[in-house]
């Protein structure tokens, strides 16, 4: 066996990408804490019971799994960080009002996401935690829009919909798990027939309603006019309806409004969501590079439910689409024991300069790097100059 293989869809990050990456996550970790996002590192590992609360079974699949040799329980290998953070504000801050939190922190995938290149992710995100209304899920989705705008990713499109959609046509009547596992897979694949299948005894009021969902994508303000049409007027369905056409208007308003759309049978995370939800897409990629949504009911089982909301992104799947540029220019120096020469490459280098020394016999060869001066002596003194 050839001992530099790696696992399949494991890869090493090379210099230019690193730096490419790690600029990125500087650079949106300090706008999250502009808007006053406090920083945690929650750990790679944990009981899996814990890891896995409140998410479903879509994560469950993604996770790997492994027996702690001290306690004999089995322990999950992160592969969703957002779940980690929910249990911090919930036992560990356990504070009664707005808290908002940022992180970035490998996560692993039992196997590749669609779009991504390797089953482990650098996974950066942020959540509002303490507030119901409308108004935070605003900030995240502006949060994620400013952040994709600094990453230069391109236009961005803004796709919706609404968890408390399904719960108001369901109503009392409460399919199977494997039904409903079905019926999500039917409806993002916009299958009619499997549909059909898969409601084949269910009550006509709510097959008619699901069917229905199939067709209500696109503008925001025609989909929301005939949803209201076709889709039970329940309080439930109404509510989430009121949240998108609130949401649309005031995304719509802003400055850096992304194109909006709304496509309500795109249920991705039912299991995990609790109202709006929204997925980032650009060209180039023909996933989302970034999700989010409401899930007030996953910290109920650390002991405390609070209002919570959210998106993460994957930073490594972001910096491939990005048109940021990462290439440091620097400041070339010979090699020398001179002490006039090291105190002027210590001076450069506490004033943010990149200062690279040659050492004897070799020459600069590297790709983070473009060496568009150097450090020469005239007269005395070391000074920088243009390179020829």
């Amino acid at each position: 066996m050839n001992r530099w293989l790696l696992p399949e869809n494991i890869a090493d990050v090379l210099p230019s990408e690193a730096r490419k990456i790690e600029e990125l996550r500087r650079l949106f970790l300090d706008r999250f804490q502009s808007y006053g996002y406090e920083f945690v590192m929650p750990p790679m590992v944990e009981f899996l019971d814990s890891l896995l609360t409140g998410t479903g079974q879509d994560l469950n699949l993604k996770t790997f799994k492994l027996v702690d040799q001290l306690s004999g329980r089995t322990l999950g290998l992160r592969a969703d960080i957002t779940p980690q953070v929910a249990r911090i504000d919930a036992h560990l801050l356990n504070r009664s009002g707005v808290t908002r939190l940022c992180y970035a922190g490998s996560v692993l995938h039992t196997k590749a996401a669609p779009g991504t290149y390797s089953r482990e992710q650098l996974q950066l995100g942020a959540e509002i935690y303490g507030h119901a209304g409308w108004e935070a899920d605003l900030e995240a989705q502006v949060l994620l829009i400013e952040v994709l705008n600094l990453g230069q990713v391109g236009e961005v499109t803004l796709d919706m919909s609404h968890a408390g959609l399904l719960a108001g046509i369901l109503g009392d009547f409460k399919p199977a798990a494997e039904a409903l596992d079905s019926l999500y897979a039917s409806l993002q694949a916009k299958d009619i027939s499997s549909l059909g299948q898969v409601m084949s005894s269910w009550p006509e009021q709510v097959r008619s309603a699901i069917l229905a969902l199939v067709d209500l994508n696109g503008a925001p303000n025609a989909v929301i006019a005939a949803a209201r049409q076709k889709l039970p007027q329940v309080k439930t369905v109404e509510v989430a309806l009121a949240d998108l056409e609130r949401l649309c208007g005031a995304l719509g308003a802003i400055n850096i409004a992304p194109n909006l759309n709304l496509d309500l049978s795109d249920l991705r995370g039912y299991q995990y969501h609790s109202g709006v939800m929204f997925a980032a897409y650009v060209e180039g990629l023909p996933t989302a590079i970034a999700r989010g949504g409401r899930y007030d009911m996953v910290g109920e089982a650390f002991g405390r439910s609070r209002p919570a909301t959210g998106f993460s992104l994957d930073i490594m799947t972001l910096s491939r689409l990005s048109n940021v540029k990462s290439k440091r220019l620097a400041i070339l120096a010979p090699w020398s024991v001179d002490q006039q020469l090291g105190k002027k490459i210590a001076d450069l280098r506490s004033q943010g300069e990149v200062v690279i020394q040659l050492l004897p016999g070799h020459k600069q060869d590297g790709e983070e790097f473009s060496c568009d001066r150097e450090l020469v002596e005239q007269k005395g003194e070391w000074i920088v100059k243009p390179r020829a």
